[in-house]
């Protein structure tokens, strides 16, 4: 064979794939898992910002102002729970990092114990607008309800954190 031949590549179609190593599973599933993080980081990231825009409507409407929060609020505590059980279930990213970057478990604890708080806050408003509690002081209100907004983009960017740190992956700031 002179220079200027291309010598034939011995390759089969359809030959199956090697199978992956177990590391490289586990490299696949991770990446995987984490896009599903990243999937619904975003969704939870939309319903946050759709409390915020409720939030800042004029409180003035009353009960048009109230039902806006409300709805937005519903599917924030639903985005909310969806987020806690991709984090917390067997499986879950919680125990991944637990498994893979030991020295986060103490993070990953308190954002475990962070879920908990969160989630009774957000319920105890929910129950409020949703069961027509008496808002006596709508301003006093939207001011608690800005708070935890702020709780919950402060939790969003310590998870975000975390994954950085064990795995080098920025799972995304805004979206």
């Amino acid at each position: 064979m002179d220079a200027t031949e291309v010598a034939p590549m011995n390759v089969q179609p359809n030959a199956a794939s090697p199978p992956l190593t177990p590391a490289a599973q586990a490299g696949v599933d991770l990446a995987t898992h984490l896009e599903r993080v990243r999937a619904h980081r975003s969704e939870l990231h939309e319903s946050l910002a759709a409390v915020v825009l409720a939030l800042e409507a004029p409180i003035a409407r009353g009960g048009m102002w109230r039902e806006r929060v409300r709805a937005a609020l519903a599917e924030l505590a639903h985005d909310f729970e969806d987020h806690v059980a991709l984090t917390e279930s067997p499986g879950g990213l919680y125990d991944r990092l637990r498994h893979d970057a030991p020295r986060l478990s103490g993070p990953v604890d308190r954002l475990a114990a962070e879920h908990r708080e969160l989630h009774a806050a957000i319920h105890g408003y929910l129950a409020v607008l949703e069961h027509g509690g008496t808002l006596a002081d709508l301003p006093v209100f939207r001011e608690e309800l800005t708070v935890l907004a702020g709780r919950l983009v402060r939790h969003r960017q310590k998870g975000g954190d975390l994954v950085y740190e064990a795995y080098d992956v920025d799972l995304g700031g805004s979206d």
